[in-house]
């Protein structure tokens, strides 16, 4: 859903809509989003590449999308030191692709240092 909305004003709306088709099934969840607006729609003070980057390296839902995957396939496990030998394995797996690049990276970093100047020295030169 982030990759496709662009502006803050069509986020509400989009939000809007979902809390009309989910809002009386789950009434908590959803007023919580709407209720909470303000502080959400911050994400969209970014340019694209930034939030890009935001929602393209999740690493923590990648991990649990990973650990679901291999768990789900395995109908039941003999004891639960089964199952933690298997995360594990997943894990060791998982983490050897954290090494990869972040697409656009350069950019993302150029946008960064735009937006919040010296507070990025730290993280890549002193542009």
């Amino acid at each position: 859903m982030t990759s496709v909305i662009d502006t803050q004003d069509y986020g509400f709306q989009k939000l809007l809509e979902f809390e009309e088709k989910w809002g009386n099934k789950y009434p908590l969840a959803v007023s919580g989003w709407v209720d909470n607006w303000t502080n959400l729609s911050t994400y969209f003070e970014y340019n694209a590449e930034i939030r890009r980057a935001i929602y393209t390296t999740n690493a923590i839902e990648a991990m649990h999308r990973q650990i679901r995957k291999v768990t789900k396939t395995k109908g039941a496990f003999t004891s639960d030191q089964a199952l933690l030998k298997l995360i594990y394995l997943a894990i060791q797996n998982i983490s050897k692709k954290w090494t990869m690049p972040i697409r656009n990276w350069g950019l993302t970093m150029q946008q960064l240092h735009l937006k919040f100047g010296d507070r990025m020295k730290a993280f890549g030169g002193s542009k």
